[in-house]
């Protein structure tokens, strides 16, 4: 089965073509099914290529297959081609295990809405430039797959674009993801010119001896600018909160099996450049460890349920990128998995919430739901408690392995796992004031909404058990050996970091299991922290938040407006950006520049041919008269040659 690998994404584009050309004169649920169908049968080939790729020695599980020759120009020769790593299989497994349900769960929630075919075209052409994207063996068809997700995001964001927010939000996503494209092209221009190769396995086998330390550095530099759009990561994360503008499982999809998840693949897999860059990746260490905790503390005091959740997904993406920079990249990839199964929980957990109440999105104006939606409440609180690192979920065994390594690695730093470790506590509060809030208490919704409130139908109520099981036992293929585990994703993982001899060791000797189970106690501890303190906050002492908000006006107004970044952004980019295009480049450039030269060349032609149409007289004697004075000029001429 490994030679049919490129049957995997042709599934999700066939969907794509057929519903997109079709779809609208086909019933909904003939475009439903084919929609999922197409994925779920993705999922199965995935599966039946993972059977085959097991079998092979770990040795030899690096698998090349290439379709054709893309492109050939002198000394740049492409191929599509597909690699088959123990790092592309993690990633294709979950982007069509996780995106088949996601998109199951789309045939409930999108049920008769009038672009349901346009919905689900768009969903499978996100499914398949995901999986291009992971499967590549080049960064130039990488890129194709990473451009095709950008686009995809722009299309579902903004999918209900008659609202005018709507199509602003899908703008700013598409607009701020290209800033970090621009940054990630010039990183593939630099490399092309340094080793003379778009292709994996020819770069990183020559890595050491190709570049000087100042290249590498500008080149990783450059790949991680465009990590930081794609993933969310300062100072290009603010297009993620205004993506919640989308359907919720677009966001749930963008934020659990594709898009933000390709900033920190495409670091993984470019692991070998990162080693060879030490302060590239101290780089990484900080934006992920500074992203998660400034974004954690946005989410404790915000109030929209998804925007909540979207704040969570960027702080654990910076608990990615942390493990990527302390050289624990399998961990990174290992909390990318567990976290794909949580949050996509979350968001549709969120989104059958928002189904009950008539789109309803403010926590305040819920509470009460426990009993009257008690799979959606049991199944989030599972997606609650494992983001949140409580044992022996699997978001515990995840985030607990990056913080040890954030603290055990040689590139790591105590103030990471610190500054890691307090976003823990922070997750644990914020993520419990949503359950809190949402489930518990009276309800605070109209009579007329409460009175209607009924749990979703078995199509979106099924994916969400689903995720909660691969929530609690997704974690057992990582428990640590301190733990008395055996750490089977990472082994599995270990032949793609160690295949070009770049792997990390960790400090031999300086820390033994005692110390590991002692960091792993002070995380949970942490995490319970902060669910007592949520518990106290928003079910026994409610008056407290509202006492706390007034003694401390300026910080609660600081985190409810999300530390006036927008505002920030706004008023030292986008305002002089627009002045200066509404100043120079339309009035002055466009209007004078342009449109003057094109228009004064009109006034000129015009004013010629003013003058030239006086000849035009229709007297046969004028005629006669030029006809002759030309016959007495051309005689002249030869006369007095």
């Amino acid at each position: 089965m490994l030679d049919k690998v490129w049957l995997i994404p042709l599934f999700p584009l066939v969907g794509f073509v057929l519903n997109g050309l079709f779809g609208w004169s086909w019933r909904e649920k003939v475009v439903g099914w084919l929609g999922a169908g197409v994925v779920g049968v993705s999922f199965v080939a995935a599966l039946a290529v993972f059977r085959s790729f097991l079998a092979l020695p770990a040795d030899e599980r690096h698998v090349t297959i290439t379709l054709y020759r893309w492109l050939e120009s002198g000394s740049l020769s492409v191929d599509v081609g597909f690699l088959l790593d123990p790092l592309s299989m993690v990633m294709v497994l979950v982007v069509t295990g996780v995106g088949f349900l996601i998109h199951v769960y789309s045939i409930g929630y999108m049920h008769g809405d009038r672009g349901f075919a346009r919905y689900f075209s768009f969903l499978n052409l996100f499914t398949f430039a995901m999986l291009l994207l992971v499967l590549a063996d080049n960064y130039l068809l990488m890129f194709v797959g990473w451009e095709g997700v950008g686009l995809c995001s722009y299309l579902l964001i903004g999918f209900w674009y008659q609202e005018r927010y709507n199509a602003f939000a899908g703008r700013k996503a598409f607009v701020v993801n290209r800033i970090g494209d621009y940054g990630f092209t010039l990183g593939m221009l630099l490399l092309f010119a340094v080793y003379g190769t778009f292709r994996y396995d020819a770069i990183f086998s020559q890595a050491s001896q190709g570049a000087g330390a100042w290249a590498l550095g500008a080149i990783t530099l450059l790949f991680f600018v465009g990590a930081t759009g794609k993933s969310a990561q300062i100072p290009l994360y603010v297009w993620l909160p205004d993506a919640m503008a989308g359907p919720t499982p677009v966001s749930a999809l963008i934020h659990a099996a594709t898009m933000v998840t390709a900033g920190v693949y495409m670091v993984a897999r470019s692991h070998v450049l990162f080693l060879l860059a030490p302060n590239s990746l101290l780089v990484v260490a900080c934006i992920g460890v500074f992203t998660a905790l400034f974004s954690a503390s946005i989410a404790v005091a915000n109030n929209d349920i998804k925007r909540v959740l979207a704040y969570s997904t960027i702080s654990q993406l910076g608990y990615m990128f942390v493990g990527a920079g302390v050289g624990a990249f399998a961990a990174g990839i290992f909390h990318l998995m567990t976290h794909a199964f949580f949050k996509a929980l979350l968001f549709l957990g969120a989104g059958s919430v928002m189904h009950a109440l008539g789109g309803e999105t403010d926590l305040r104006n819920m509470g009460g739901l426990k009993e009257k939606l008690p799979i959606t409440y049991w199944t989030m609180l599972v997606g609650t408690l494992a983001i949140a690192g409580i044992p022996p979920l699997s978001g515990f065994f995840s985030k607990d392995e990056i913080l040890w390594r954030s603290f055990s690695s040689p590139y790591g730093r105590f103030w990471i796992w610190l500054i890691g470790w307090i976003a823990a506590g922070l997750t644990a509060f914020y993520m419990l004031r949503l359950i809190y809030l949402a489930f518990h208490g009276g309800p605070r919704m109209a009579p007329g909404i409460a009175a209607h409130v009924h749990e979703s139908p078995p199509v979106m109520t099924v994916p969400l058990i689903l995720l909660a099981l691969l929530s609690v036992i997704g974690g057992y293929v990582g428990v640590p050996k301190a733990l008395g585990g055996n750490p089977i994703f990472e082994r599995f993982l270990e032949p793609v970091f160690q295949r070009y001899g770049s792997q990390v060791v960790e400090k031999a000797g300086e820390h033994g299991p005692g110390l590991e189970l002692a960091l792993m106690a002070l995380s949970v501890a942490i995490a319970l922290a902060g669910i007592a303190a949520a518990f106290v906050l928003y079910l026994r002492k409610t008056e407290i938040p509202g006492v706390l908000a007034a003694r401390f006006p300026g910080l609660y107004r600081l985190l409810l407006n999300k530390y006036y970044v927008d505002e920030i952004y706004d008023a030292l980019v986008v305002r002089p950006i627009h002045r200066f295009s509404d100043a120079f480049l339309w009035r002055f450039f466009d209007a004078q520049v342009v449109d003057g030269a094109v228009n004064g060349m009109a006034a000129a032609v015009e004013r010629a041919a003013q003058r030239l149409r006086r000849t035009e007289t229709g007297r046969v004697q004028n005629y006669a008269l030029g006809f002759l004075m030309g016959a007495v000029l051309i005689l002249g001429y030869f006369l007095t040659r």
